[in-house]
């Protein structure tokens, strides 16, 4: 349920509670995480790389908590993780190039640096890449 157009306002829906948009956060949050993780292992692997061959990792900025959670399973210490969820928010399928574009700005990338990149998004999907620069 969530309104729109498949639930309109109505008697009922508002009666019943079926206007409100519904996300369940925790299980999102373990998906998000899970996804992350196996995908970035999986893009290491195919490389024949470790999370130690990485310089900066630079996740989609949907929570601080899932940044630090997948960081954290990826054995990646906090200087080599980006995040600026706390100044610009999520800013959806945009995060990781804003925020590429600030570690580039900020000299946080130097020529030959192992960029690690993942995300997960709408419809659950998810991706990583790894890039040198």
């Amino acid at each position: 349920p969530g309104g729109g157009t498949r639930y309109p306002a109505s008697i009922e829906t508002v009666t019943n509670r079926l206007h409100y948009i519904k996300m369940r956060g925790n299980e999102l949050f373990k998906v998000a995480v899970r996804s992350m993780e196996e995908i970035s292992r999986q893009v290491l692997d195919d490389l024949r790389m470790s999370p130690n061959d990485i310089d900066l990792f630079i996740p989609h900025q949907a929570n601080q908590r899932i940044t630090e959670a997948v960081a954290e399973r990826l054995g990646l210490p906090p200087e080599k993780v980006y995040s600026n969820i706390h100044r610009v928010g999520n800013t959806s399928s945009a995060s990781i190039p804003i925020a590429l574009d600030e570690c580039v700005r900020a000299g946080r990338v130097k020529p030959g640096d192992l960029l690690m990149m993942a995300s997960f998004g709408a419809g659950v999907t998810f991706g990583a890449a790894i890039l040198r620069w």
